[in-house]
């Protein structure tokens, strides 16, 4: 419509105009409107209290052209990098060719891979006798039994003061809460 008449209309008059001469129902023209407008394709400004809107072919035809050179330009950097990959890949065949030389390269590149993968193995069964992950275990060990040891601690300072406090018999408290009669540090 705005092409066609390339004149500015305001919303009322598109109202009026599109079911005639276009056959859209007069309660979708807004929406067609405003998608038309999300979509750039139709312009619109706001003058006073009046929303105006227009579209003039000229406008389409230079967004045409800048699309058309924006996507020749893209094809252009496409281009130089497919003529710079196959470049690539060329260069990367020379001394790549299948020779008996290297197919017997890659078995025994393939197999010592594999020897590889076996050894790993091995040393892993033996990990535990690793001098470095033995003092790891060692120092943990350490770290845990002064854990227990000040829990037992703690244990003992509860106890104490239970007795002092409350009057109750060490097997009493025990025995109410679960603490072997056998509970001392670890050595």
């Amino acid at each position: 419509l705005c092409f066609a008449q390339k004149d500015v209309f305001q919303l009322k008059d598109i109202e009026k105009i599109a079911p005639k001469e276009k056959g859209i129902t007069s309660m979708s023209v807004k929406e067609i409107l405003q998608s038309l407008v999300d979509d750039g394709m139709v312009d619109t400004d706001r003058i006073g209290t009046s929303n105006y809107f227009w579209a003039f072919p000229s406008k389409a035809l230079h967004a045409r052209k800048r699309k058309l050179e924006e996507l020749q330009s893209q094809f252009g950097e496409s281009s130089q990098k497919k003529e710079a990959l196959q470049k690539s890949i060329e260069k990367s065949k020379i001394g790549r060719e299948d020779t008996a030389e290297r197919a017997a390269l890659i078995e025994e590149l393939a197999a010592l891979r594999q020897k590889k993968e076996q050894l790993k193995s091995e040393i892993d069964k033996y990990r535990e006798c690793d001098p470095d992950v033995v003092e790891e275990m060692r120092q943990t060990n350490k770290v845990a039994k002064e854990a227990a040891n000040r829990w037992t601690d703690n244990i003992f300072s509860i106890k104490s003061w239970a007795k002092r406090k409350f009057g109750f018999e060490e097997s009493r408290i025990d025995k109410s809460f679960g603490i072997p009669e056998d509970l001392d540090y670890i050595d």
